[in-house]
């Protein structure tokens, strides 16, 4: 649930930064845009989570030596090992346990992001799209400045566009949430594994095999949350289509009407 929390908009944020690139009349920026949500929608998910997660890890300790380390003379790459000095480790060797934990939940937060947030990029770019261009023209005819326009008249319109979108990315988002383990978090669907089981990593339990019912529970969980989730997703619906010139909010007229 933390990680749904912190990700979601995380994931929307770079989501709008990416259309946002991809829209640019500069055109280094709008290939950065474009090649962001080409490449990382175009690789499978648990690909993207076991090489980028290591290779971030990487980055973030080599920047570490650099600076840390200067007078080091072995190299960083030796064989198959990544090698750093002991002072640009992330984390240190010496840090509390909670800090291992939180650096690597960290990890995985960025991840989720980044990969969702490709994905996120392209509705937001449809949803742009599907805002009526007589609306941006009329709003340059009151001389309206292009980044006027678009705060003022394409964002506020695109949500109405984008949330079907942005709801099934929510729906798989939650459905993702157990490629935790993949990064070494330890998240619910570990837990029912472990607590489930005879034998834990520390002691055995008095109990035989419940694997079956604690799965059984998280299956009755995710069913609940993804039902929850659509309420309040067609609940914002329904508010965001309110005067909008769309199916939905053409649907509400009518039914004013009657």
């Amino acid at each position: 649930m933390l990680l749904l929390a912190i990700t979601a908009p995380t994931a929307l944020a770079f989501g709008f930064a990416g259309a946002s690139a991809a829209r640019s009349r500069i055109a280094p920026l709008r290939w950065l845009g474009q090649g962001y949500t080409a490449i990382v929608r175009g690789v499978p998910d648990i690909v993207f989570f076991l090489f980028f997660v290591i290779a971030l890890d990487q980055a973030f300790e080599w920047l570490r030596h650099q600076v840390l380390c200067p007078d080091w003379e072995e190299p960083v790459r030796q064989g198959n090992d990544f090698v750093v000095c002991a002072a640009a480790k992330l984390p240190l060797s010496t840090a509390p346990q909670w800090v291992h934990e939180g650096y690597g939940f960290l990890l995985a937060v960025l991840t989720f992001a980044i990969v969702f947030g490709a994905f996120a990029a392209n509705v937001l770019i449809g949803a742009m799209r599907a805002v009526p261009r007589a609306q941006m023209e009329t709003a340059e005819a009151y001389g309206m400045s292009p980044r006027q326009a678009f705060w003022r008249i394409l964002v506020p319109q695109m949500w109405t566009y984008a949330l079907p979108g942005l709801s099934n990315l929510w729906m798989i988002l939650i459905k993702a949430t157990p490629l935790l383990f993949l990064l070494g978090v330890e998240d619910i669907v570990y837990w029912a594994r472990e607590l489930g089981g005879t034998k834990g990593p520390m002691f055995d339990y008095p109990h035989p095999d419940w694997r079956l019912w604690y799965f059984l529970a998280l299956l009755v969980f995710y069913l609940g949350l993804t039902k929850v989730s659509e309420v309040v997703l067609g609940r914002l619906t329904t508010r965001l289509s309110h005067g909008q010139a769309t199916a939905a909010g053409e649907a509400q007229r009518k039914a004013a009407m009657a």
